[in-house]
């Protein structure tokens, strides 16, 4: 089959978005199948380059230049135009913009390809393909009210919370976009069932497909030597639904019976973060560091280096830290938010869980990891043992040319009645 796959923003640190779609793109190829992957800005890192097909916008929240005001002559046609206005309206435009740009590849290369592939874009322009007649399917990995319904609940000041009302006005046309997509894959049954009920797509429609890690890249290191009260875990540091703040409080409580525990964060800190200052209220400088732009290789070693990972997310629609920590035989210490249980399993078995939310149950769960060597040793080898089981990227691939292959079938017999209808006529 010939794919085009569509990531409106391929951030190869994302594990939505670019890591996503790195390890599909391998996977595809490596079926035998021909995947282009249509992208805009930043760009995924693809281990071969030659997919990509590079679909540039505006790249109007770039670093280290966001919300950026471009020259008169990077304007060149009115989707750049109206990307630009909905900006300074305080709207977030890339979805909708990427698809109106990949409907007019896809029109123009429309021989090319058999069927088109969309990672959670869900804008407009996805409609129009199928207008147009081509086929398509969808990855929805969670769906995007929760993330309003958090950041809307954690803004501190009515403006704020205006704010985010705006930023998220995207999530009308995916609205109304995903429940006309007639084949989408989710990642849990979590995911399926508050897509359902959120987004209004039909339960008959979703195939869950859980997504996976490279086991070869995510292994243990024994090698490395643990450092003593070492945690890690990787957040966004100004998303809510993370629940890095929750994380923090947890440590400052930890750190009373155990001064030696730390924390190191996969993530990056935005400029004007409330997070430092959290950080110095809660006593906790010198305890915390933030890692970015490293190699997988380097996160790896990370993993090696702590006694437990953190998933302290108040919400997963599914969670690939967790499983990238537990590939690396590093035990895992999680909330029940969302799909977790799904991924880590039940407590004490591969992770140890607690409820979203709660910094004081968080804590005394990691005083009693940090404090049992055995039951690290336990943790650590069950969750490889579960992740080898059940969460590869092959076996995503294969699901994902399973819904292909039916679409494209269904999509073949529908042409066929039709032609026969217009026969008879």
């Amino acid at each position: 089959m010939r794919i085009a796959w569509l990531v409106y923003r391929g951030n190869p640190h994302c594990g939505g978005q670019g890591v996503y779609t790195r390890y599909v793109a391998r996977e595809v190829a490596a079926l035998g199948h021909h995947l282009e992957v249509l992208s805009g800005q930043p760009w995924p890192h693809l281990d071969d380059p030659a997919q990509l097909v590079e679909v540039p916008g505006l790249d109007l929240y770039r670093q280290p230049d966001p919300f950026r005001v471009p020259h008169v002559r990077e304007f060149r046609d009115s989707i750049d135009v109206r990307e630009f206005a909905i900006m300074c309206l305080a709207g977030f435009p890339e979805p909708w913009a990427f698809s109106q740009r990949a409907r007019r590849l896809i029109a123009a290369r429309r021989a090319d390809f058999d069927l088109v592939h969309d990672n959670q874009c869900l804008g407009s322009g996805v409609l129009g393909m199928m207008r147009d007649g081509v086929p398509v399917t969808a990855t929805i990995h969670h769906p995007i009210t929760v993330d309003r319904e958090l950041d809307i609940a954690h803004a501190t000041t009515l403006r704020r919370r205006l704010a985010m009302r705006r930023w998220y006005g995207f999530l009308r046309m995916q609205l109304r976009v995903a429940p006309r997509i007639p084949r989408v894959v989710t990642v849990s049954e979590s995911s399926r069932r508050d897509i359902a009920a959120q987004m209004g797509v039909p339960d008959q429609h979703m195939t869950v497909v859980p997504i996976g890690v490279d086991e070869r890249i995510f292994r243990p290191m024994p090698h490395i030597a643990r450092v003593p009260g070492r945690l890690m875990t990787t957040a966004s540091a100004d998303v809510p639904l993370k629940g890095l703040s929750i994380l923090l409080e947890a440590l400052a409580k930890a750190r009373v019976e155990r001064p030696d525990a730390h924390l190191v964060v996969i993530g990056r800190l935005k400029e004007g973060s409330a997070v430092p200052a959290l950080i110095e209220s809660l006593g906790l400088d010198g305890a915390v560091e933030f890692v970015s732009g490293v190699t997988d290789e380097r996160i790896v070693e990370l993993y090696a280096e702590a006694e437990a990972a953190v998933v302290p997310s108040l919400y997963e629609g599914f969670s690939l830290p967790a499983v990238e920590a537990m590939a690396c035989g590093v035990p895992v210490v999680a909330t029940t938010g969302g799909a977790l249980p799904e991924v880590v399993g039940p407590d004490g078995d591969s992770a140890r869980t607690v409820a979203p939310g709660d910094p004081s149950a968080l804590a005394a769960m990691i005083v009693e990891v940090l404090a049992d060597p055995q039951q690290r040793a336990h943790l650590g080898e069950r969750g490889r043992l579960r992740v080898l089981e059940r969460f590869t990227w092959r076996a995503h691939a294969i699901g994902l040319v399973d819904m292909w292959r039916a679409e494209l079938d269904e999509h073949r017999a529908a042409h066929a009645r039709r032609e026969a209808v217009g026969a008879d006529r």
